[in-house]
């Protein structure tokens, strides 16, 4: 929660302006939990929100930092939760990885913003900046942070694991950019995992908003005109083909906000098997494999990375 382009700031939580004195943001806190709370009949998702806001703007302290970070105050801010993510240095072993994830995103966020505000934009990253930008923009970067996202936690699963990150996919697959916060042609599978729970095509969301599904499709404004699941389970397929493997299955991930329980399996889709999942069960799903998936060892696990290694091109 408001670590998203999507979120809604603590003080829109709250329903009071960024500017307001400490005795109004506490006045408006309780006039919110008594309206959100379940016992009075108010949202239970809503009435977390209000806590949570509070939790970062209800000292003097907290709000001072949470201003500084997130582009209310008038001082540097050193928060880089929208820029892309430093190269880490720490020497533990981890996971193979290929590709850029985000990248294709990224460079459509910022030529999409310079078309909208023009090309003397100082900084499209700046939290005040972001604020400004239509919804449908600040959703290209929120994706593109979700990727990021995924790819660190891939990156952890350590040496056993082989990556794959902004794939492009080939010719003939309908697009998944379709709609809103699309990344630009070609269309691009956000990842490729390989390990030896099985091997895994993966697509990284933000939706705005908890996913509610119907007939094996996420539905609501959040996903747009998009069809995420189906646009998921072709690229696959397409890549499935195009490299003579067999995938073990289709994992949608999500911010943990926007996923009602940890992992919601959708069954075979397409003769693939879908499950969704927030981004904080992601490592462990990775690990003990998606149900119904068979483990890869030895030489298989090595031809499949030649095949997918020999095949996959990049956005």
């Amino acid at each position: 929660m408001f670590d998203s382009p999507l979120s809604a700031s603590a003080y829109e939580v709250l329903d009071v302006a960024a500017h307001v004195s400490d005795d109004e943001l506490r006045r408006a806190y309780r006039l919110q939990l008594r309206r959100t709370h379940p016992d009075t009949g108010g949202d239970a998702t809503v009435f977390i929100q209000v806590q949570r806001a509070w939790e970062l703007v209800g000292t003097p302290e907290l709000r001072a930092a949470y201003d500084r970070g997130h582009g209310f105050s008038d001082d540097e801010a050193p928060w880089d939760g929208w820029r892309a993510p430093d190269a880490r240095t720490d020497t533990r072993p981890r996971a193979k990885t290929y590709g850029a994830a985000g990248g294709s995103r990224r460079r459509h966020y910022v030529a999409q913003v310079r078309a909208w505000a023009g090309s003397d934009v100082p900084d499209p990253y700046d939290p005040a900046f972001v604020r400004t930008v239509p919804r449908e923009l600040r959703r290209i970067l929120a994706n593109a942070l979700a990727e990021e996202h995924t790819a660190r936690t891939v990156a952890d699963l350590g040496m056993g694991f082989t990556a794959w990150h902004d794939v492009a996919v080939p010719a003939g697959a309908p697009a998944a950019g379709t709609g809103v916060g699309a990344p630009p042609h070609p269309d691009t599978l956000d990842h490729i995992v390989l390990g030896p729970s099985g091997l895994y095509g993966l697509m990284s969301a933000d939706f705005g908003e908890i996913a509610r599904f119907r007939a094996g499709e996420v539905i609501g404004s959040g996903a747009g005109s998009r069809a995420p699941i189906t646009a998921l389970v072709t690229q696959v397929r397409t890549i499935a083909r195009a490299a003579r493997v067999r995938f073990g299955g289709a994992i949608l991930v999500l911010p943990d906000d926007d996923l009602a329980q940890a992992t919601a399996p959708l069954g075979a889709i397409r003769g693939t098997t879908v499950v969704v999942v927030r981004r904080s069960a992601l490592r462990p799903l990775l690990r003990a494999g998606v149900p119904g998936s068979r483990t890869i060892g030895g030489t298989e696990l090595f031809d499949l990375r030649t095949r997918i290694q020999q095949t996959v091109r990049f956005a």
